[in-house]
Protein backbone atom coordinates (compact mmCIF):
# COMPACT_ATOMS: atom_id res chain seq x y z
CA UNK A 1 0.00 0.00 0.00
CA UNK A 2 1.77 3.19 -1.39
CA UNK A 3 2.38 5.76 1.68
CA UNK A 4 0.15 9.08 2.22
CA UNK A 5 0.26 12.00 4.85
CA UNK A 6 -2.80 12.80 5.84
CA UNK A 7 -3.48 16.26 8.04
CA UNK A 8 -3.95 16.19 11.88
CA UNK A 9 -6.84 18.50 13.14
CA UNK A 10 -3.53 20.27 14.78
CA UNK A 11 -1.98 20.49 11.23
CA UNK A 12 -4.97 22.26 10.09
CA UNK A 13 -4.78 24.76 13.04
CA UNK A 14 -1.36 25.41 12.73
CA UNK A 15 -1.58 26.12 9.41
CA UNK A 16 -4.73 28.50 9.42
CA UNK A 17 -2.65 30.48 12.09
CA UNK A 18 0.48 30.33 9.44
CA UNK A 19 -2.13 32.24 7.09
CA UNK A 20 -3.07 34.73 9.68
CA UNK A 21 0.62 35.24 10.43
CA UNK A 22 1.85 35.84 6.42
CA UNK A 23 -1.05 38.00 6.51
CA UNK A 24 -0.27 40.22 8.85
CA UNK A 25 3.45 40.46 8.17
CA UNK A 26 2.52 40.73 4.34
CA UNK A 27 0.60 44.24 4.92
CA UNK A 28 3.47 45.48 7.49
CA UNK A 29 5.44 44.52 4.81
CA UNK A 30 3.59 46.07 1.70
CA UNK A 31 3.16 49.64 4.20
CA UNK A 32 7.11 49.66 4.62
CA UNK A 33 7.66 48.84 1.15
CA UNK A 34 5.71 51.30 -0.05
CA UNK A 35 7.34 54.22 1.93
CA UNK A 36 10.32 53.10 1.28
CA UNK A 37 9.59 52.99 -2.60
CA UNK A 38 11.62 49.79 -3.22
CA UNK A 39 10.43 49.84 -7.13
CA UNK A 40 10.77 53.78 -7.56
CA UNK A 41 8.49 55.01 -9.48
CA UNK A 42 6.94 51.95 -11.04
CA UNK A 43 5.65 51.14 -7.68
CA UNK A 44 1.77 50.12 -7.84
CA UNK A 45 -0.92 51.80 -5.45
CA UNK A 46 -0.98 50.21 -2.08
CA UNK A 47 -4.31 48.56 -2.12
CA UNK A 48 -2.68 45.99 -4.87
CA UNK A 49 -0.24 45.11 -2.20
CA UNK A 50 -3.36 44.37 -0.09
CA UNK A 51 -5.21 42.27 -2.12
CA UNK A 52 -1.73 40.61 -3.20
CA UNK A 53 -1.05 40.17 0.92
CA UNK A 54 -4.76 37.95 1.10
CA UNK A 55 -3.92 36.15 -1.76
CA UNK A 56 -0.68 34.66 -1.16
CA UNK A 57 -1.40 34.27 2.38
CA UNK A 58 -4.81 32.71 2.53
CA UNK A 59 -4.16 29.70 0.35
CA UNK A 60 -1.90 28.36 3.01
CA UNK A 61 -4.55 27.68 5.11
CA UNK A 62 -5.16 24.72 2.93
CA UNK A 63 -1.45 24.23 2.50
CA UNK A 64 -1.03 20.34 3.44
CA UNK A 65 -4.97 19.59 2.28
CA UNK A 66 -4.09 20.34 -1.28
CA UNK A 67 -0.34 21.35 -1.59
CA UNK A 68 -0.12 20.93 -5.42
CA UNK A 69 -3.27 24.10 -6.13
CA UNK A 70 -1.84 26.08 -2.81
CA UNK A 71 1.53 26.12 -4.44
CA UNK A 72 -0.03 27.09 -8.50
CA UNK A 73 -1.94 29.93 -6.81
CA UNK A 74 0.65 31.28 -5.00
CA UNK A 75 3.47 31.23 -7.29
CA UNK A 76 1.07 32.94 -10.15
CA UNK A 77 0.35 35.37 -7.88
CA UNK A 78 4.22 35.71 -6.98
CA UNK A 79 5.18 35.93 -10.67
CA UNK A 80 2.41 38.61 -11.16
CA UNK A 81 3.21 40.82 -8.08
CA UNK A 82 6.93 41.27 -9.19
CA UNK A 83 5.88 41.87 -12.81
CA UNK A 84 3.57 44.70 -11.85
CA UNK A 85 5.78 46.03 -9.20
CA UNK A 86 3.40 45.54 -6.32
CA UNK A 87 5.36 47.09 -3.38
CA UNK A 88 5.38 43.56 -1.59
CA UNK A 89 8.27 41.55 -2.16
CA UNK A 90 9.69 39.40 1.09
CA UNK A 91 6.65 37.53 2.67
CA UNK A 92 5.84 36.79 -0.98
CA UNK A 93 8.71 35.16 -1.34
CA UNK A 94 8.13 33.12 2.28
CA UNK A 95 4.67 31.89 1.68
CA UNK A 96 6.55 30.84 -2.36
CA UNK A 97 9.00 28.66 -0.38
CA UNK A 98 6.35 27.32 2.11
CA UNK A 99 4.21 26.42 -0.64
CA UNK A 100 6.85 24.76 -2.96
CA UNK A 101 8.16 22.94 0.56
CA UNK A 102 4.64 21.31 0.89
CA UNK A 103 4.15 19.87 -2.34
CA UNK A 104 7.40 17.94 -2.04
CA UNK A 105 6.66 17.60 1.87
CA UNK A 106 2.47 16.57 1.87
CA UNK A 107 1.41 15.88 -2.09
CA UNK A 108 0.75 12.13 -2.12
CA UNK A 109 0.89 11.69 -5.27
CA UNK A 110 4.81 12.03 -6.00
CA UNK A 111 4.42 12.24 -9.49
CA UNK A 112 2.53 15.60 -9.69
CA UNK A 113 4.67 16.51 -7.07
CA UNK A 114 7.47 16.66 -8.84
CA UNK A 115 5.72 18.13 -12.11
CA UNK A 116 4.36 20.89 -10.00
CA UNK A 117 7.69 21.63 -8.81
CA UNK A 118 9.46 21.58 -11.97
CA UNK A 119 7.09 23.64 -14.00
CA UNK A 120 7.10 26.34 -11.33
CA UNK A 121 10.97 26.59 -10.97
CA UNK A 122 11.11 26.29 -14.82
CA UNK A 123 8.65 28.96 -15.09
CA UNK A 124 10.76 31.37 -12.49
CA UNK A 125 13.68 30.99 -14.33
CA UNK A 126 12.26 31.34 -17.86
CA UNK A 127 10.51 34.48 -15.97
CA UNK A 128 13.62 35.22 -14.80
CA UNK A 129 15.72 35.19 -17.92
CA UNK A 130 12.94 37.17 -19.79
CA UNK A 131 13.46 39.82 -16.67
CA UNK A 132 16.94 39.82 -17.08
CA UNK A 133 16.86 40.06 -21.03
CA UNK A 134 14.56 43.15 -20.98
CA UNK A 135 16.98 45.35 -18.41
CA UNK A 136 19.84 44.56 -20.48
CA UNK A 137 18.39 45.91 -23.64
CA UNK A 138 17.16 48.65 -21.60
CA UNK A 139 20.90 49.35 -19.38
CA UNK A 140 22.60 48.91 -23.22
CA UNK A 141 23.42 52.19 -23.54
CA UNK A 142 25.08 53.27 -19.92
CA UNK A 143 28.65 52.88 -20.18
CA UNK A 144 29.18 50.39 -16.83
CA UNK A 145 27.08 48.07 -18.58
CA UNK A 146 29.70 47.09 -21.20
CA UNK A 147 32.67 48.37 -19.41
CA UNK A 148 34.43 45.34 -18.54
CA UNK A 149 33.99 41.31 -18.89
CA UNK A 150 31.90 41.90 -15.39
CA UNK A 151 29.76 44.75 -14.98
CA UNK A 152 28.03 45.73 -11.87
CA UNK A 153 24.91 44.70 -13.78
CA UNK A 154 25.84 41.62 -14.66
CA UNK A 155 27.37 40.83 -10.99
CA UNK A 156 23.79 42.07 -9.81
CA UNK A 157 22.16 39.54 -12.20
CA UNK A 158 24.11 36.30 -11.50
CA UNK A 159 23.98 37.14 -7.67
CA UNK A 160 20.03 37.01 -8.40
CA UNK A 161 20.12 33.62 -10.39
CA UNK A 162 22.63 32.18 -7.55
CA UNK A 163 19.38 33.02 -4.85
CA UNK A 164 17.17 32.06 -7.08
CA UNK A 165 18.90 28.50 -7.69
CA UNK A 166 19.00 28.30 -4.08
CA UNK A 167 15.92 29.41 -3.24
CA UNK A 168 13.75 26.83 -5.02
CA UNK A 169 16.97 24.21 -4.81
CA UNK A 170 16.04 24.43 -1.05
CA UNK A 171 12.51 24.49 -1.22
CA UNK A 172 12.42 21.34 -3.19
CA UNK A 173 15.10 19.70 -1.38
CA UNK A 174 13.79 19.91 2.55
CA UNK A 175 10.33 19.40 1.32
CA UNK A 176 11.95 16.22 -0.06
CA UNK A 177 13.58 15.07 2.79
CA UNK A 178 10.35 15.57 4.86
CA UNK A 179 8.32 13.51 3.01
CA UNK A 180 11.45 10.67 3.05
CA UNK A 181 11.43 10.95 6.82
CA UNK A 182 7.66 10.96 7.08
CA UNK A 183 7.80 7.80 5.07
CA UNK A 184 10.64 5.93 7.33
CA UNK A 185 8.50 7.03 10.61
CA UNK A 186 5.57 5.42 9.04
CA UNK A 187 7.67 2.35 8.32
CA UNK A 188 8.69 2.16 11.85
CA UNK A 189 5.57 2.42 12.90
CA UNK A 190 4.22 -0.25 11.04
CA UNK A 191 7.27 -2.96 12.08
CA UNK A 192 6.57 -1.59 15.91
CA UNK A 193 2.93 -2.49 15.72
CA UNK A 194 3.44 -5.83 14.15
CA UNK A 195 6.51 -6.15 16.48
CA UNK A 196 3.89 -5.88 18.91
CA UNK A 197 1.06 -7.70 17.13
CA UNK A 198 3.59 -10.70 16.98
CA UNK A 199 4.71 -10.85 20.50
CA UNK A 200 0.99 -10.64 22.19
CA UNK A 201 0.40 -13.89 19.30
CA UNK A 202 3.33 -15.51 20.38
CA UNK A 203 2.55 -14.44 24.44
CA UNK A 204 -0.94 -16.51 23.92
CA UNK A 205 0.26 -19.00 21.87
CA UNK A 206 2.86 -19.83 24.81
CA UNK A 207 0.40 -19.70 27.08
CA UNK A 208 -2.11 -21.82 24.86
CA UNK A 209 0.78 -24.96 24.64
CA UNK A 210 1.35 -24.39 28.26
CA UNK A 211 -2.41 -25.07 28.96
CA UNK A 212 -2.25 -27.90 26.89
CA UNK A 213 0.77 -29.33 27.99
CA UNK A 214 -0.70 -29.02 31.38
CA UNK A 215 -3.87 -30.34 30.39
CA UNK A 216 -2.48 -33.32 29.36
CA UNK A 217 -0.18 -34.33 31.90
CA UNK A 218 -2.83 -33.97 34.24
CA UNK A 219 -4.99 -36.22 32.22
CA UNK A 220 -2.54 -38.47 31.92
CA UNK A 221 -1.41 -38.87 35.23
CA UNK A 222 -4.95 -38.86 36.89
CA UNK A 223 -6.93 -41.15 34.50
CA UNK A 224 -4.22 -43.74 35.02
CA UNK A 225 -4.25 -43.95 38.56
CA UNK A 226 -7.75 -43.50 39.02
CA UNK A 227 -8.61 -45.99 36.10
CA UNK A 228 -6.36 -48.33 38.34
CA UNK A 229 -7.62 -47.75 41.75
CA UNK A 230 -11.14 -48.08 40.02
CA UNK A 231 -10.64 -51.46 38.63
CA UNK A 232 -8.58 -52.68 42.18
CA UNK A 233 -11.71 -50.97 44.62
CA UNK A 234 -14.13 -53.06 42.00
CA UNK A 235 -12.27 -56.22 42.03
CA UNK A 236 -12.08 -55.74 46.20
CA UNK A 237 -15.66 -55.00 46.86
CA UNK A 238 -16.54 -58.40 44.81
CA UNK A 239 -13.90 -60.69 47.10
CA UNK A 240 -14.26 -58.60 50.36
CA UNK A 241 -16.23 -61.78 52.55
CA UNK A 242 -14.51 -64.34 50.13
CA UNK A 243 -10.79 -63.72 50.10
CA UNK A 244 -9.83 -61.28 53.02
CA UNK A 245 -6.20 -61.81 51.64
CA UNK A 246 -6.85 -60.93 47.84
CA UNK A 247 -8.40 -57.56 48.97
CA UNK A 248 -5.85 -56.99 51.56
CA UNK A 249 -3.43 -57.39 48.16
CA UNK A 250 -5.96 -55.14 45.83
CA UNK A 251 -6.40 -52.39 48.98
CA UNK A 252 -2.40 -52.26 48.82
CA UNK A 253 -2.56 -51.54 45.15
CA UNK A 254 -5.29 -48.73 45.77
CA UNK A 255 -2.88 -46.62 48.25
CA UNK A 256 0.03 -47.94 45.86
CA UNK A 257 -1.66 -46.18 43.06
CA UNK A 258 -2.55 -43.02 45.43
CA UNK A 259 0.70 -42.55 46.33
CA UNK A 260 1.86 -42.60 43.37
CA UNK A 261 -0.59 -40.05 41.69
CA UNK A 262 -0.33 -37.26 44.54
CA UNK A 263 3.75 -38.10 43.80
CA UNK A 264 3.39 -37.26 40.10
CA UNK A 265 0.92 -34.48 40.53
CA UNK A 266 3.56 -32.86 43.26
CA UNK A 267 6.01 -33.49 40.88
CA UNK A 268 4.26 -31.47 38.27
CA UNK A 269 3.23 -28.94 40.61
CA UNK A 270 6.52 -27.76 41.72
CA UNK A 271 7.85 -28.01 37.85
CA UNK A 272 4.70 -25.40 37.45
CA UNK A 273 5.62 -23.37 40.49
CA UNK A 274 9.26 -23.08 39.55
CA UNK A 275 9.77 -19.78 37.55
CA UNK A 276 12.87 -20.94 36.14
CA UNK A 277 12.00 -24.47 35.86
CA UNK A 278 11.83 -26.78 32.72
CA UNK A 279 8.16 -27.95 31.36
CA UNK A 280 6.11 -30.40 33.07
CA UNK A 281 7.39 -33.11 30.34
CA UNK A 282 10.47 -32.20 30.89
CA UNK A 283 11.09 -32.40 34.80
CA UNK A 284 9.46 -35.77 34.56
CA UNK A 285 11.98 -38.38 35.53
CA UNK A 286 10.49 -41.25 33.54
CA UNK A 287 11.92 -43.81 31.25
CA UNK A 288 11.38 -45.94 28.59
CA UNK A 289 12.10 -48.56 31.41
CA UNK A 290 9.41 -47.69 33.65
CA UNK A 291 7.24 -49.11 30.79
CA UNK A 292 8.03 -52.56 32.71
CA UNK A 293 6.77 -50.95 36.24
CA UNK A 294 3.96 -49.90 34.05
CA UNK A 295 2.97 -53.60 32.56
CA UNK A 296 3.17 -54.94 35.98
CA UNK A 297 0.89 -52.04 37.60
CA UNK A 298 -1.48 -53.13 34.53
CA UNK A 299 -1.64 -57.26 35.68
CA UNK A 300 -2.01 -56.23 39.30
CA UNK A 301 -5.33 -53.89 38.33
CA UNK A 302 -6.47 -57.05 36.34
CA UNK A 303 -5.55 -56.48 32.82
CA UNK A 304 -2.83 -59.72 31.97
CA UNK A 305 0.05 -57.56 30.26
CA UNK A 306 3.04 -59.14 28.85
CA UNK A 307 6.40 -56.78 27.94
CA UNK A 308 8.98 -57.32 25.88
CA UNK A 309 11.63 -54.97 24.60
CA UNK A 310 13.02 -56.06 20.95
CA UNK A 311 16.66 -55.05 19.94
CA UNK A 312 19.75 -53.37 21.89
CA UNK A 313 18.82 -50.73 23.83
CA UNK A 314 19.93 -46.92 23.20
CA UNK A 315 19.61 -43.92 24.83
CA UNK A 316 16.71 -41.69 24.28
CA UNK A 317 16.08 -38.10 25.08
CA UNK A 318 14.09 -37.23 28.67
CA UNK A 319 11.27 -35.66 26.25
CA UNK A 320 10.87 -38.78 23.67
CA UNK A 321 11.17 -40.89 26.75
CA UNK A 322 8.68 -39.32 28.91
CA UNK A 323 6.18 -38.99 26.04
CA UNK A 324 6.84 -42.57 25.09
CA UNK A 325 5.93 -43.65 28.59
CA UNK A 326 2.76 -41.48 28.62
CA UNK A 327 1.56 -43.14 25.32
CA UNK A 328 2.08 -46.52 26.49
CA UNK A 329 0.32 -45.61 30.13
CA UNK A 330 -2.91 -44.19 28.22
CA UNK A 331 -3.15 -47.06 25.94
CA UNK A 332 -3.26 -49.27 28.92
CA UNK A 333 -5.37 -47.51 30.84
CA UNK A 334 -7.86 -47.34 27.42
CA UNK A 335 -7.44 -50.56 27.51
CA UNK A 336 -8.51 -51.56 31.22
CA UNK A 337 -11.75 -49.60 30.44
CA UNK A 338 -12.92 -49.97 27.06
CA UNK A 339 -11.35 -53.91 26.10
CA UNK A 340 -13.95 -55.61 28.55
CA UNK A 341 -13.45 -58.94 30.61
CA UNK A 342 -11.18 -61.26 29.51
CA UNK A 343 -8.68 -59.15 27.67
CA UNK A 344 -5.14 -59.17 27.62
CA UNK A 345 -2.03 -56.63 26.46
CA UNK A 346 0.74 -57.10 24.53
CA UNK A 347 3.46 -53.95 25.08
CA UNK A 348 6.61 -54.09 23.27
CA UNK A 349 9.40 -51.73 23.10
CA UNK A 350 11.40 -51.80 20.40
CA UNK A 351 14.89 -50.65 18.74
CA UNK A 352 16.60 -50.35 15.81
CA UNK A 353 19.18 -48.48 13.67
CA UNK A 354 16.66 -45.99 12.83
CA UNK A 355 14.78 -45.46 15.83
CA UNK A 356 12.72 -46.53 18.92
CA UNK A 357 9.16 -47.85 18.93
CA UNK A 358 6.51 -48.50 21.41
CA UNK A 359 3.86 -50.58 20.50
CA UNK A 360 0.59 -51.50 22.69
CA UNK A 361 -2.00 -54.20 21.66
CA UNK A 362 -4.93 -55.14 23.51
CA UNK A 363 -7.21 -58.13 22.69
CA UNK A 364 -11.07 -57.51 24.19
CA UNK A 365 -14.36 -55.87 22.19
CA UNK A 366 -14.56 -55.77 18.58
CA UNK A 367 -14.84 -52.09 17.92
CA UNK A 368 -16.33 -50.73 14.63
CA UNK A 369 -14.73 -47.13 14.81
CA UNK A 370 -12.49 -45.19 17.04
CA UNK A 371 -14.10 -42.06 18.17
CA UNK A 372 -11.52 -39.52 18.48
CA UNK A 373 -11.19 -37.96 22.38
CA UNK A 374 -8.86 -36.21 24.94
CA UNK A 375 -6.47 -39.46 25.11
CA UNK A 376 -6.02 -39.93 21.76
CA UNK A 377 -5.39 -36.30 21.18
CA UNK A 378 -2.82 -36.19 23.87
CA UNK A 379 -0.98 -39.11 22.51
CA UNK A 380 -0.74 -37.30 18.87
CA UNK A 381 0.80 -34.31 20.79
CA UNK A 382 2.94 -36.19 22.10
CA UNK A 383 4.18 -38.14 19.65
CA UNK A 384 4.66 -35.15 17.00
CA UNK A 385 6.70 -33.35 19.97
CA UNK A 386 9.45 -35.70 20.14
CA UNK A 387 9.14 -35.79 15.91
CA UNK A 388 7.38 -38.87 15.44
CA UNK A 389 3.86 -40.57 14.19
CA UNK A 390 1.68 -42.17 16.43
CA UNK A 391 -0.74 -45.14 14.34
CA UNK A 392 -3.70 -45.96 16.34
CA UNK A 393 -6.37 -48.60 14.73
CA UNK A 394 -9.00 -51.04 15.57
CA UNK A 395 -8.13 -54.62 14.90
CA UNK A 396 -10.47 -56.90 13.02
CA UNK A 397 -10.56 -59.36 15.63
CA UNK A 398 -10.95 -56.91 18.50
CA UNK A 399 -9.11 -54.57 20.72
CA UNK A 400 -6.98 -51.23 19.43
CA UNK A 401 -3.27 -51.45 18.32
CA UNK A 402 -1.31 -48.27 19.37
CA UNK A 403 1.98 -48.01 17.76
CA UNK A 404 4.17 -44.91 18.21
CA UNK A 405 7.65 -44.30 16.68
CA UNK A 406 10.26 -41.91 16.87
CA UNK A 407 13.41 -41.40 14.69
CA UNK A 408 16.62 -41.74 15.91
CA UNK A 409 17.33 -38.13 14.06
CA UNK A 410 14.61 -36.58 15.54
CA UNK A 411 15.29 -37.93 18.88
CA UNK A 412 19.09 -36.46 18.66
CA UNK A 413 17.48 -33.65 17.26
CA UNK A 414 15.27 -33.31 20.57
CA UNK A 415 17.74 -33.31 22.74
CA UNK A 416 19.99 -30.74 21.56
CA UNK A 417 17.56 -28.11 22.01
Amino acid sequence: MPFTRTPTERDRRGDLLLALVLFVGAILSAALSSIAQVYGDEQAPLWTALVYAAVVAAPLAFRRRWPGAVAVIVSLAYFAAVTVRVPEIYVGNIAMFIALYTVGAWMSDRRRALIVRVAIIIGMFVWLIITMYRDAISEADKAEVVAGAMSPYVAFMLIQVLLNALYFGGAYYFGERSWMAAEQRAVLEQRTEELVREREVTAAQAVALDRVRIARELHDVVAHHVSVMGVQAGAARLVLDSDPAQTARLLSGIEASARDAIHELRQLLETLRDPGGETADGASTLDLDDIAALAEASNDAGLPTAYTVVGEPVAVPSLVAVNLYRIAQESLTNARRHAGPGATADVRVRYDEDGVEVEVVNTGRAIAQLRPGLGQLGMRERAAASGGTLEVAARPSGGVRVRARVPLVAAEAGATR
